[in-house]
């Protein structure tokens, strides 16, 4: 959805400045090499598209958001805490943390209070999951089987009305003839206990015991009612058996609707669930939601419902169940789910951006979730998102009153929509001076800086791009901009170092597909191959020049300027890559040996551990289902399924799987997870024997030496762990060996411990000299030595990832140590204002407590349990705090 969400303004000029199809259509091998380097051919190739327009819930300050969610979730009835936790996913989810915003999710669901959230929120834990199906059978094999995935039992989870439970009506006027009526239908007469089908409404009680004529005739013609003969007699037999047992779906429905005229409120809850339970096909769903929505029927709809959200997303490419949802009005909300309208609109609004957020099926969903919002929170972040779809629609008119809906509610972050409709209407200084406004009125943030960056030129906007990357170094565009502008210039050297700062530490599409074609204009093809093969690593199906072109077409055509390898050739490169810690250009390696005819499982397993590295679990996961597809044998597929299980929180049967490999045969991968996965499960300090005994085991397996490398690293972390200082330094230097070279971390503390902290700070910097990421390097170095060195460490770390925490604590920490408290406190909040830490959130409210600041610190407090519920020392301090609160 990222990529999706460009500014049309963007999109409009770079439409004539990019023409991949020039370079697409020449001869193979024959890239326009003369004209390269002339400036209009550069200036076409690194184009940088005007940051996008998030469709996310983005408050000014999102620990304070957070922290009321805590409170209110402490003090609200039970019925309010899935809303709750869904805001919280939302702030989550504008933070981009994923780990997070899928355990509030969880929350919302394991807290609903009735079927209809029940139903929504397991949709969305399903949807969520969806790139996780194919490890389902893997589960299931296990013995497991997640709760939310199975069907809900409605009619148990919805009961009916207490007051259905009995007959409506009791007693009679004593005026009636006769203890049998009889219906007419047609030519039929069916015979009924007068008092038994009085009972099942207020309206047939009034007709047969009242004083209407009805009440004293044997014979009631009932033929211009709508209901056949053979269903007045399955009613007549309700009225005396209280049962529909057998009954088909179409005679029930005739029942529906009958009991619906006549009010049998009693008839008509029986009927509901028994259709309820027969809705089995999303062709049953569609037929008979239109029933339930017309006869106000919860059950039935309820059940209908359910159908539709287990097949999200599919079931929004059938027009039939798109009209459903999007042309019910409040009354068919109530009845088709209940009170969880947000919640369910919320989901298919998100379900439908992410197919596609320019369509009308994604301007409907989003129109009801605007009437489905009940609070100011609710509105800001529906009138948001409808207000980014407009402007991706070119609507401006309408995405201007969405955006300034948002915007009026407190959505500080929708005036960024509103700057981009006016700068298309020509009023850039508006828009500008709006931003301006903003920035004065409010903290400053990141995103405000980049937005009017927009809206000015030369110095100004270069100052502004600078502030921009000081608040929030993770915003790409700052980054982008600067190299694009540096390469305009003839600057080659500074415009790679300034994209290499954020690939340092993000793994960005953008901002690989910027440096890819930097390296094209500058024919620099090994690069390019390079970076578009991360690319497809990464994503196969990606699109480059702005979705127009398949990066796979990009990659052939710059492979034929590039010397081929050989097998051979591929292994050195890979060695070469992964000693030098290049995760980027081992990718690459391991995506062109994939095309030989190498065994495939070992590759795409070794790609998954890089893709781990570089934190992109779901690539990662992709690629150790293809590694499992493409195993050569029984026992390398075991050891890829326990990987699988053990990186989806399955431990116990992650571990499982490592000790049936084992038993088929003895492998040093095999061995290496079951290790692996019992040194990061077990509490025991007695398991680091059977670990080292595991490892020891392992490598005895044949394996190549990038592997024993890790696992004489990690022999040799169990060795210190375990006070063994010897055994841990052979293990290491026998790792250095064979080209780990990230054993020197542990070689270096090794040296630590044994006093000689020079040792140790030689030891990491010929780490840091060898890695290409060498931000963590630096950081562990800092540990090794005096004061002011250990300060140019970490400003060095923060220059290189400045999401790396310690750091910024390490900072403040020093700043309190001098009695700077407002710059201790300061140093925290520049970290804390783009990533939602829990050490940064516990520190600054420890620094707030001691300074009396203890509204400061019990917000922090409540912000750090919402990342982190069940964090034992956050829990103590917040008991501590909450207790001074006048």
């Amino acid at each position: 959805m990222k990529n999706l969400f460009l500014s049309e303004s963007c999109k409009e000029t770079q439409l004539h400045a990019l023409n991949p199809q020039s370079w697409l259509q020449v001869e193979r091998g024959k890239l326009f090499k003369s004209s390269l380097h002339s400036p209009s051919s550069i200036e076409s190739f690194i184009k940088v598209p005007e940051p996008p327009i998030l469709p996310f819930f983005k408050p000014i300050d999102y620990v304070e958001v957070l922290a009321q969610i805590h409170e209110e979730l402490e003090s609200c009835p039970p019925c309010e805490r899935s809303s709750l936790y869904l805001l919280q996913f939302q702030v989550f989810k504008g933070l981009g943390e994923v780990k997070l915003l899928r355990r509030s999710l969880r929350f919302a669901w394991l807290k609903a209070t009735n079927v209809h959230e029940k139903l929504v929120f397991g949709a969305w834990l399903k949807y969520e999951k969806r790139r996780e199906a194919p490890i389902s059978d893997l589960l299931s094999s296990c013995g497991k089987c997640a709760k939310e995935f199975r069907l809900i039992d409605i009619a148990s989870q919805l009961p009916a009305d207490k007051k259905l439970n009995s007959q409506e009506v009791v007693g009679g006027t004593g005026n009636h003839v006769t203890i049998t009526v009889f219906f007419q239908i047609g030519e039929e007469k069916i015979a009924c206990d007068r008092q038994k089908i009085a009972a099942l409404s207020a309206p047939f009680h009034a007709m047969l015991n009242g004083c209407f004529m009805e009440s004293n005739q044997e014979v009631v013609d009932l033929s211009e009612n709508g209901i056949s003969p053979i269903t007045m007699r399955l009613i007549s037999e309700f009225s005396q058996t209280g049962s529909l047992e057998g009954i088909p779906p179409s005679l029930l429905l005739e029942i529906l609707i009958f009991s619906n005229k006549f009010c049998c409120e009693r008839l008509k809850a029986a009927c509901d669930g028994k259709l309820a339970s027969s809705v089995f096909s999303r062709q049953d769903a569609v037929d008979l939601m239109e029933y339930a929505l017309e006869e106000s029927s919860p059950l039935l709809a309820s059940s209908c419902l359910q159908v539709f959200l287990r097949e999200l997303p599919d079931c929004l490419n059938d027009d039939r169940v798109v009209n459903i949802f999007s042309n019910a009005d409040q009354c068919k909300r109530l009845i088709m789910v209940g009170p969880a309208a947000f919640s369910l609109y919320c989901l298919l609004s998100e379900t439908a951006m992410n197919q596609d957020p320019r369509s009308d099926i994604t301007v409907a969903f989003l129109e009801q979730f605007v009437e489905s919002a009940v609070t100011s929170r609710q509105r800001q972040l529906a009138f948001h998102q409808l207000g980014c779809v407009r402007l991706l629609r070119k609507e401006y008119a309408k995405a201007e009153q969405s955006f300034e809906a948002a915007f009026s509610e407190g959505h500080i972050y929708s005036v960024a929509g509103l700057a981009r409709v006016s700068s298309m209407k020509g009023y850039k200084l508006w828009s500008y001076d709006k931003l301006s406004s903003v920035i004065s009125s409010y903290n400053p943030l990141g995103w405000m800086y980049q937005e009017r960056s927009l809206y000015c030129e030369g110095d100004k906007r270069w100052e502004d791009l600078c502030k921009a990357t000081e608040l929030d170094p993770m915003l790409n565009y700052p980054y982008m901009y600067r190299s694009a502008s540096l390469m305009r210039k003839q600057n080659v050297e500074a415009a790679l170092a300034e994209i290499n700062r954020i690939l340092g530490f993000k793994l960005a599409f953008d901002c690989l597909e910027l440096r890819f074609f930097f390296y094209l204009a500058l024919e620099n093809y090994q690069a390019a191959l390079c970076d578009v093969q991360a690319i497809l690593t990464l994503s196969p199906e990606y699109r480059m020049f702005e979705g127009r072109v398949a990066a796979s077409q990009l990659r052939t055509l710059v492979r034929e300027h590039v010397e081929n390898w050989t097998t051979a050739d591929c292994w050195l490169q890979l060695y070469d890559r992964w000693s030098s810690v290049d995760d980027i250009g081992s990718l690459s390696v391991i995506y062109q040996m994939l095309e030989s005819d190498a065994a495939k499982g070992v590759l795409y397993f070794r790609q998954s551990l890089l893709l781990l590295r570089l934190n992109c679990p779901d690539a990662a996961m992709r690629s150790l289902q293809l590694a499992r597809q493409h195993a050569s044998s029984e026992h390398e597929r075991l050891v890829y399924e326990g990987w699988i299980l053990y990186d989806t929180g399955h431990c116990e049967e992650g571990l499982r799987k490592a000790e049936e490999s084992i038993n088929l045969k003895r492998s040093f991968e095999a061995f290496f997870l079951k290790a692996y996965a019992l040194a990061d499960s077990s509490l025991d300090p007695s398991s680091s024997s059977t670990v080292v005994s595991l490892l020891e085991d392992a490598l005895k397996c044949p394996s190549d030496r990038l592997r024993k490398g890790q696992a004489l690293n990690n022999l040799g972390s169990v060795y210190v762990d375990c006070g063994m200082l010897d055994l841990a330094a052979d293990c290491y230097i026998n790792a250095l060996k064979i080209r780990h070279t990230r054993a020197h971390q542990g070689l270096a503390r090794v040296h630590f411990l044994r006093n000689d902290r020079n040792a140790a700070y030689e030891e990491m910097t010929k780490l840091i000299e060898k890695a290409h990421n060498n931000a963590s390097a630096y950081e562990k170095r800092s540990e090794y030595c005096e004061r002011e060195l250990t300060k140019a460490d970490l400003e060095m770390v923060t220059q290189l990832d400045p999401l790396r925490v310690y750091p910024y604590r390490y900072r403040a920490a020093v700043l309190m140590d001098s009695n700077k408290e407002k710059e201790a406190i300061a140093e925290l909040s520049r970290a804390i204002a783009f990533k939602a830490d829990l050490h940064l959130l516990h520190l600054r409210a420890a620094f707030h407590e001691h300074i009396g600041d203890v509204s400061g610190a019990l917000r922090d407090c409540r912000a750090a349990l919402s990342v982190d519920p069940n964090h034992q020392e956050m829990l103590e301090l917040h008991s501590r705090v909450n207790s001074q609160e006048p």
